[in-house]
């Protein structure tokens, strides 16, 4: 039966895919066009595509590897305000989680990928079609060994938010950097139980580039009460509940300011992250002891 769910949800999400995605990137074909209302109008139809690409993700997992959702905190959400969402990343079905328990509450979630995903078959063209930012991140090494290097991270996320000042958006960052595991934990040492290090610089650089122009910050953390899940456990129906708990923050003076070249701005920035990052690991804690 586990193998008979996991070959009708890929048969499900695959056709899902390509259906949405032709009218996705016909969009974005046109809004290679020089005329901004077109482009706004192709950018909404896209957005609209792909919750709607969403919504039967959704339905094909109620149908074929149904899992209970234990939400709390969606009541203060808008479709119509920009928001950055940041949560902790254990597995890639934290994304179709965070894409089910947001979706029709807020707008689109926007990931910031690597430039190679770009070339993912089907999924990277949809992607660019739906504005989603490319980064190349600077890693301290290449800093060191060319500090002229120093601010491109930041013009680069400037450039990427451009496109988001015209329609209401949710930037979703794994402030992690990278999912959650043993290995990696110890390998950081990291003062936490369930969480990684977080890493400041992406979402600084996010709110220095539209800090006045985010409404809220969605603060999501994950737990999978049965144990992390991959792929292939949550499409052969093995996830049986997730517990998904959502806070909505103001947007603190104290996230807003020059991350690259303000020292004591970077210190304080980085205490507040820390002490977000200390409430989410006892939510877990807790999480995991009710278990």
């Amino acid at each position: 039966m586990s193998f008979i769910r996991k070959v009708i949800s890929i048969l499900l999400y695959a056709v899902n895919t390509i259906f949405w995605f032709i009218p996705i990137f016909i969009c974005g074909l046109i809004k290679l066009l020089p005329i901004p209302p077109l482009q706004k109008a192709m950018s909404y139809i896209a957005k609209a595509c792909a919750s709607n690409w969403v919504a039967c993700n959704s339905v094909s997992q109620n149908l074929i590897a149904p899992y209970t959702l234990n939400v709390s905190g969606l009541d203060e959400l808008k479709r119509k305000d920009w928001y950055l969402v940041i949560a902790n990343h254990q597995s890639w079905v934290d994304i179709l989680v965070l894409q089910r328990v947001l979706h029709g509450k807020i707008p689109f979630l926007n990931f910031f990928l690597k430039k190679e995903l770009l070339y993912v078959p089907v999924l990277g063209l949809a992607w660019w079609a739906l504005d989603f930012p490319f980064m190349t991140r600077t890693s301290k090494s290449q800093l060191k060994k060319n500090p002229k290097l120093r601010g491109k991270d930041i013009e680069t996320t400037r450039k990427a938010c451009e496109k988001f000042k015209t329609m209401p958006v949710s930037i979703v960052n794994f402030v992690e950097g990278t999912r959650y595991t043993e290995s990696k934990h110890s390998k950081q040492k990291s003062p936490f139980t369930h969480l990684l290090k977080p890493k400041a610089g992406g979402i600084a650089f996010v709110m220095q580039a539209m800090g006045e122009q985010i409404s809220k910050v969605v603060n999501v953390t994950i737990h999978y009460p049965g144990g992390v899940p991959t792929f292939a456990d949550f499409i052969a129906g093995k996830v049986k509940s997730v517990d998904v708990q959502v806070e909505v923050m103001p947007v603190s003076a104290n996230l807003v300011g020059d991350y690259t070249n303000d020292p004591e701005f970077r210190v304080r920035f980085q205490s507040e992250l820390n002490a977000l990052w200390q409430a989410k690991d006892a939510q877990l804690v807790e999480l995991a002891d009710k278990k």
